[in-house]
């Protein structure tokens, strides 16, 4: 699973990676994205940008908003009910510059951040997001991260991971057309990924500083 994330990179550098138009947001760096806060995702409705969305999909036509889920996973996602129209026409990419997983062991857990080694610039995870509207008239947007398999880096750590898709399938990822995309729903290559332990502060979504990728314990 993906359960929490890093975004350091500034608008700017967002907007021009993902070549997208920012709509006045500026977005702050945070180093420690728990679900249901705030994440920046990249869409594309008529034009790629940035959009704001809660971490916890909810479906459209769902009347209970309080269950949200943060992932979806890759092998159903086209076909669950709860995302197969999602992937159909509101997918996403959500901004990332690393993510945290876990590793087990006889002393507990141990925090790991792990990133891609090209890490000078933002990625996206495959992502899908909905809105929907409130009683007030207003509107909500939602998002999840789509996992699959844990490639053999991860794979020491935990069985799964976010879905990275390459830079070359932005577009396609984001385009109109869901036909063949589950093509890319698959682990990044381990190669090309790097991971290092990181501060127990990761531990309590309160925290959110730089501090919190320093290595070792504090």
């Amino acid at each position: 699973m993906c359960g929490r994330f890093v975004r350091t990179s500034d608008t700017q550098a967002i907007l021009r990676e993902f070549d997208a138009d920012g709509g006045g947001l500026d977005i702050p760096p945070s180093y420690n994205i728990a679900p249901s806060q705030v994440v920046a995702v990249i869409v594309n409705d008529d034009r790629k940008r940035l959009l704001l969305c809660r971490w916890g999909f909810v479906p459209h036509w769902a009347k209970d908003v309080s269950k949200a889920a943060i992932n979806a996973r890759a092998e159903t996602v086209a076909v669950n009910r709860a995302f197969s129209a999602a992937f159909k026409s509101h997918r996403c990419l959500v901004v990332a510059d690393g993510f945290y997983e876990w590793r087990q062991s006889p002393n507990g857990k141990t925090p790991v951040f792990i990133r891609l080694k090209s890490s000078t610039t933002p990625f996206g995870f495959a992502g899908l997001y909905s809105t929907l509207t409130t009683g007030e008239g207003g509107v909500i947007h939602t998002c999840t991260i789509i996992t699959t398999q844990a490639n053999a880096l991860i794979a020491k750590i935990h069985d799964r991971m976010p879905v990275i898709i390459h830079k070359d399938n932005y577009d396609l990822w984001l385009g109109p057309n869901a036909d063949g995309l589950s093509a890319l729903l698959i682990p990044y290559p381990d190669g090309e990924m790097e991971a290092h332990d990181v501060s127990t502060m990761v531990n309590s979504p309160k925290n959110n500083s730089p501090l919190c990728l320093t290595m070792g314990n504090r």
